[in-house]
């Protein structure tokens, strides 16, 4: 295809951007702004497990002003204000990103969500949840909420391998992935599935049949993050003890195998992320020293140069196959 094709996704760019689809869903800026809600998580309190996903540090993310004490309120008046100064136009998304946003009974998700919904300026949700946190009375009440306003249930994944997930602790299997990826599609909730690329044990073939999987299912939007690991995290104590075990990706070699994920990837997915980006004096390893959008010029370049694009490869494969 040449430089200024138009894809199957109605933009030039060589893969279905996410920020572009939404600036056109919204005609006009839309900011997700975070919230810390209070939540915890079932494999943190016992439920399922105890201390919490092997590599998972909510500081490395999370905003200043998103402080437990601090009223949901508050939180959504200073995330707004500091992106209000430079676009006064701007509409927000309330960001329920912290540990287990649907984790809670019906009747306090409702006034969390609520309380988000009708503050000034903000025209939906993003909610950051477990596969196993998605109850029929949840998804019940999400539905609902959905048909008045944006609604997106964001999956924490994290991989399809249940070896993997077991190791780091998640506390749910693949098979309960996919059924919520499916739920949340059958009622018309938006979802997005979380991946990280990188895991101990896994390997390049595990990611590109990854890759495939989720094209096979009601995926709307993605997010791939390369493992970082995070100081003060059980995965970090386990790599300083076993760095045998572990793999940190170099950016040339991650721009690789993003390029390769990218062409098994269902072009109707949208792309929301390629990268993490913790706070560099959070970062055990690895250390790039590089901005998301410098990383993001790297993948269109290189898609550029081998003159490929998403789904190339997933277009001509059997699903039958996978």
């Amino acid at each position: 295809m040449s430089e200024t094709a138009i894809y199957s996704w109605g933009h030039t760019k060589r893969y279905n951007d996410f920020s572009t689809n939404f600036r056109k869903l919204f005609e006009g800026r839309v900011q997700k702004i975070s919230v810390n809600a209070g939540f915890t998580c079932p494999n943190r309190d016992g439920t399922r497990g105890r201390g919490g996903c092997t590599y998972c540090n909510n500081k490395t993310f999370q905003p200043d002003y998103c402080d437990i004490n601090t009223l949901l309120k508050t939180q959504l008046e200073e995330g707004i204000s500091f992106f209000s100064r430079k676009y006064t136009t701007m509409r927000y998304l309330a960001y329920f990103q912290s540990y287990t946003n649907t984790y809670a009974p019906v009747p306090v998700l409702r006034e969390l969500y609520e309380q988000a919904l009708t503050f000034p300026g903000v025209l939906g949700l993003v909610i950051a949840t477990r596969p196993d946190c998605l109850s029929s009375e949840v998804l019940d009440l999400l539905e609902e909420l959905s048909q008045r306003y944006y609604v997106m249930v964001e999956l924490g994944i994290e991989s399809i391998e249940n070896r993997t997930l077991e190791k780091i602790n998640r506390g749910h299997t693949w098979e309960e992935s996919a059924k919520a990826i499916e739920e949340t599609a059958k009622r018309s909730i938006h979802n997005c599935a979380h991946v990280i690329l990188g895991l101990p044990g896994e390997n390049h073939a595990d990611y590109i049949r990854q890759a495939r999987v989720i094209s096979s299912l009601d995926v709307e939007n993605i997010k791939l993050h390369q493992l970082q690991i995070h100081k003060g995290t059980a995965m970090a104590h386990e790599y300083a003890q076993f760095p045998d075990r572990f793999h940190p990706f170099g950016v040339e070699e991650y721009t690789e195998l993003v390029v390769e994920y990218l062409e098994n990837l269902n072009s109707q997915i949208s792309v929301e992320r390629f990268v993490s980006s913790a706070p560099d004096n959070m970062v055990v390893a690895p250390r790039w020293g590089l901005k998301n959008y410098e990383f993001v010029a790297k993948v269109e370049k290189r898609l550029k140069e081998k003159s490929t694009w998403q789904g190339r490869v997933w277009e001509g494969i059997n699903q039958e196959g996978i």
